[in-house]
């Protein structure tokens, strides 16, 4: 908590350090002396909360509430005198002053503060409360273009999710075409300029796609980069506008609002995020595209192709990753500033940051799914029952008073990539350990049997949750999950990864169930490649 202070008097400023100190809380008094130490103290974004005195050597104690006031109108500002009269007490809350502290009664700060900061407090959980639900739309958006098979779905899906994420009155997703901005769909209140061109240099758009980054502008009838004449006939009077990609941009996404706004920080955040998300997912697009024009009759090929598509790349991930690292750091600083002051807020913030782990772990699965068809394999002899022991014991730390029966046949020489094979099994066996959690006593196996082509087959059992055996290809498609998150967390990735990985090994992967609560087996099969021989 830094507080800054106006005081000619060091002993004054630590005796209220030490005050607040004794009741719980970590302050940083920073005393100023004098007007510019006074000035250069409200500079600071830290700073929570002011204390001044009736003043200091040519500098006042209203003229620091007017100067406060003015810089930062929800700063709190508590005068902390002793030698007030009535007449400078009344003069000191008509100038916004919060309270009026006499220094013989300083015992009455802890309360002033706490009721001088509930409103910030209240803002600061409004704003918590905005920008979690904006980052569940944002994290649904991308596994909703993930599966986007052209410009149409994405231009419908990005309009839509612009207009969400900022609260706006309309959006629209612009191609440039040339030395031309193409207003290519819109999702507004009242129509704008759907299926119109404009020249580059004569919109804002195009001042977006030119310059490579994102303009807010609050009134579009006062600011020079706007013609204005454009939107004389329509309901706009502020907008904010992304490119989409800031590398050669091949357009941009606009949000307007219908009455005069101020774009945050936070809004702006959201439409790049979406803006470099919308630039990927219309380069698979592309992508998707031609390798269907050159492999229609490769069906198996661009099936492959087609899979590989629907998982997002690095790029999605690290566009991400930022407005979630901001809003980690604003529920840490949030926790740490108010938490021990407010129980119900504490618990909100620690559900939130149960919200953004698991955003986190989405973000991860979906980068190591896609990473898992780019990188080589390298092939070499291992037993893959001890990698299976290996994680089982890893496993059993986690919980080491849960009951549980693990069986693990010996032996099981395979030649194949380590790594992958050590990711699949992960994999499976973390599943089987969580869906038998609710079991008196689980019961988890790793065999290995002949299938009639003499091909092994490698099982993992377990007498788990089970599945409903009409739904079981849709245990492999990533994001389809069969269990509520409440029941079982995840992300539905697990499984999409275990298939990719038995593929890239020229195998099959399946998996069985006799039902919702009778457990599950998930059987896979290896190529020629990594069907090592049996002995050792």
């Amino acid at each position: 908590m830094r507080i800054l202070h106006l005081e000619d008097n060091p002993a004054d400023s630590q005796l209220i350090h030490r005050l607040l100190e004794g009741h719980g809380m970590e302050p940083e008094v920073v005393r100023a002396s004098s007007l510019e130490e006074f000035r250069r103290g409200l500079e600071d974004r830290e700073v929570v909360a002011v204390l001044v005195d009736n003043g200091v050597p040519g500098f006042d104690g209203l003229s620091a509430i007017r100067l406060s006031k003015g810089l930062h109108p929800r700063l709190p500002v508590i005068v902390c005198s002793g030698a007030g009269d009535g007449e400078q007490i009344a003069a000191a809350m008509r100038e916004g002053a919060s309270d009026y502290i006499d220094k013989h009664q300083l015992w009455r700060l802890v309360p002033a503060l706490q009721k001088a900061r509930a409103p910030q407090l209240s803002s600061s959980i409004e704003r918590l409360s905005r920008q979690h639900a904006a980052m569940s739309r944002l994290v649904g958006v991308v596994q909703e273009l993930s599966l986007a098979r052209d410009l149409s779905a994405v231009m419908t899906i990005v309009r839509r999710a612009a207009r969400e994420l900022t609260n706006a009155d309309g959006a629209t997703f612009i191609l440039r075409d040339g030395e031309q901005c193409l207003y290519a769909d819109e999702d507004a209140i009242s129509s704008l300029w759907k299926g119109q061109r404009f020249a580059l240099t004569n919109s804002i758009s195009g001042w977006s796609i030119l310059n490579s980054r994102p303009v807010a502008i609050e009134d579009v009838f006062n600011d020079e980069r706007v013609q204005a004449g454009a939107y004389r006939s329509t309901f706009v009077r502020s907008l904010a506008m992304a490119p989409i990609r800031t590398a050669a941009p091949m357009g941009a996404i606009g949000v307007y609002w219908a009455q005069r706004h101020v774009c945050t920080a936070d809004e702006l955040m959201l439409l790049e995020a979406l803006a470099n998300t919308t630039a990927v997912a219309m380069e698979n697009v592309q992508v998707y595209g031609e390798l269907e024009s050159r492999v229609r009759s490769r069906t198996k090929e661009l099936e492959a192709a087609n899979k590989e598509l629907e998982a997002f790349t690095y790029a999605v991930s690290h566009d991400l990753r930022a407005p979630l690292r901001a809003l980690s750091g604003e529920l840490g600083i949030l926790n740490e500033d108010f938490g021990h002051l407010d129980l119900r807020l504490s618990a909100r913030i620690a559900s939130a940051r149960s919200h953004v782990s698991r955003m986190y772990d989405l973000i991860d699965d979906l980068l190591r799914l896609s990473g898992i068809t780019r990188r080589e394999l390298k092939i070499e002899r291992f037993d893959l029952s001890q990698v299976a022991s290996e994680i089982m014991n890893r496993l059993r730390t986690t919980q080491p008073n849960r009951k549980a029966n693990i069986r693990i046949e010996r032996a099981a020489i395979i030649d194949a990539d380590r790594g992958l094979m050590t990711v699949l099994m992960e994999n499976l066996l973390s599943n089987a350990w969580k869906y038998t959690s609710h079991q008196t006593e689980s019961s988890i196996e790793f065999r290995v049997s002949s299938g009639d082509d003499a091909r092994r087959i490698f099982q993992v059992i377990d007498n788990g949750a089970g599945f409903d055996q009409r739904y079981a290809k849709r245990l492999f498609e990533p994001f389809q999950r069969l269990h509520q998150q409440q029941e079982f967390s995840g992300t539905g990735v697990g499984l999409a990864t275990v298939q990719r990985i038995v593929h890239r090994h020229a195998g099959e992967v399946w998996g069985e169930s006799e039902g919702p609560g009778h457990g599950a087996t998930f059987s896979f099969t290896l190529g020629a490649q990594g069907d090592g021989d049996a002995e050792g």
